[in-house]
Order: C-alpha cells, then sequence, then structure tokens
C-alpha cells in the first residue's frame, strides 16, 4: 500500500474526521436500556454481531459496489443505489444518521476538492447522500484500494461502537481496547465476504436493530443521537 493511501484512509476513518460520528450509537444505547448489553462480554457480543450480520452483508458490499460506480462514473447507477440503500434503514433516526453524516461528508469532500470536477458535480447533485455513498467518493478519489477501503470503514465503526460503549455502559479503556482488538479478524472476515457479495445478494435484514432504534427514538434519556 502506498503511503499516501494509508494516510488518507486513516483520515477517513479517523474519529477527528468532522462528520458527527461520535454523536451515534446505532442501536447500542438502546440496546443497553433493555438489557442486552450490560458489560465488556457483552459490547462485544452485540458490536462483533453487528460487523457480521449487518456490516458484512449490507453496508460494506454496498460500499464496495458504489466504489467501482464512481470509478465508472455511472451517476444513474450511482443514484439508484444510493436512493435504495436510503430506504433500506430501520429507522427514522439510522435514516438521518447516514444522510447527516453523507451530507457532511460531501461538503467535506467539496471544500478539500477531492476528486474530478465532475465527479464533484455528481456528488453535490446526490440529495440526500448516504454516508457509504460519500465515503465511496472520497476512497476513489484517493486511489484508495476497494478492499483497505472497506476494512477502514468497518474499523471506524466498530472503534465508533466501542467509544458508546464506553460511554453508555459505562466501561473502562481497557474493555473498549480488547473490544477493538478482538474484532480485527471479524473486520478482516467482513471485508471478504463483503467483496464476495454481489448486487441483488445484499441483505439489509436486521429485525431486532429495527425495534431498538424505534424504541431509541422515544427513549427517555440518551445521550446518542441513534
Amino acid at each position: 500500500m502506498r503511503i499516501a493511501e494509508l494516510t488518507a484512509l486513516l483520515h477517513l476513518a479517523s474519529p477527528a474526521l468532522p462528520i458527527g460520528a461520535f454523536s451515534y450509537s446505532q442501536g447500542l444505547e438502546a440496546a443497553i436500556e433493555h438489557g442486552l448489553i450490560h458489560d465488556g462480554d457483552s459490547a462485544r457480543a452485540w458490536i462483533a454481531s453487528g460487523l457480521t450480520h449487518v456490516l458484512a452483508r449490507g453496508e460494506l458490499p454496498f460500499l464496495a459496489h458504489q466504489i467501482d460506480r464512481w470509478r465508472v462514473h455511472d451517476d444513474v447507477a450511482l443514484r439508484q443505489a444510493n436512493d435504495e440503500y436510503i430506504a433500506s434503514r430501520e429507522s427514522a433516526e439510522l435514516r438521518r444518521e447516514t444522510e447527516q453524516m453523507g451530507w457532511s461528508l460531501a461538503q467535506l469532500c467539496a471544500s478539500l476538492e477531492w476528486g474530478d470536477e465532475a465527479r464533484r458535480a455528481t456528488l453535490a447533485a446526490i440529495k440526500p447522500i448516504a454516508q457509504p455513498t460519500a465515503f465511496a467518493f472520497a476512497a476513489f478519489a484517493h486511489d484508495a484500494a476497494p478492499d483497505a477501503a472497506l476494512a477502514a470503514y468497518a474499523f471506524s465503526w466498530v472503534e465508533n461502537q466501542a467509544a458508546a460503549a464506553l460511554k453508555a455502559v459505562p466501561l473502562g479503556q481497557l474493555a473498549g481496547q480488547r473490544i477493538i482488538v478482538a474484532l480485527r479478524q471479524p473486520i478482516d472476515d467482513a471485508v471478504r465476504r463483503a467483496l464476495d457479495t454481489s448486487p441483488e445478494r445484499i441483505n439489509t435484514f436486521a429485525p431486532q436493530l429495527g425495534i431498538l432504534s424505534a424504541r431509541h427514538e422515544s427513549q427517555y434519556s440518551r445521550l446518542f443521537r441513534s
């Protein structure tokens, strides 16, 4: 891997990226509220399940195919897939999450003039834009290999989930690091599975996540927006 590619992906996966990822737990806070998460082991199991059964089957393969669509600049397919992804979100707050983070990342890409002018115009025209669509643009703009881009995306998700667990369970810093270390190999497995998934086999079926996310919208006390 080139150093420029590595640093670009580290930038995109960084918690310092100003897209608001820190404010979302993607159902984890609701899982804590309902007693599904109560310690480090249960937090690790929840995050591992989300990685294996949600990201690996849905979000990551979608991201991989969006990177390819940016490569050939198929604006019709990009828009259609983006709309289908947004429609697949399990709750209103998860839809708002991907739209807000997608918009923020797209604005960053435009402000930093990543990519070529024609593709930036397409990026600006996709409204609302899902976060993976914007991330795919940024990854392509930096000539990142798809497997490395997916790994960066998945690691960023795992790290954000671990950070949310630290705040909401709460857990200690070492427990959070144990979660991240334990999920390194599952991230590799998730990326491999995603790269082997055709568009027709993308699966976003996650009923428990949908129910918990919907309940979170009216949860009395909460730290996170999802």
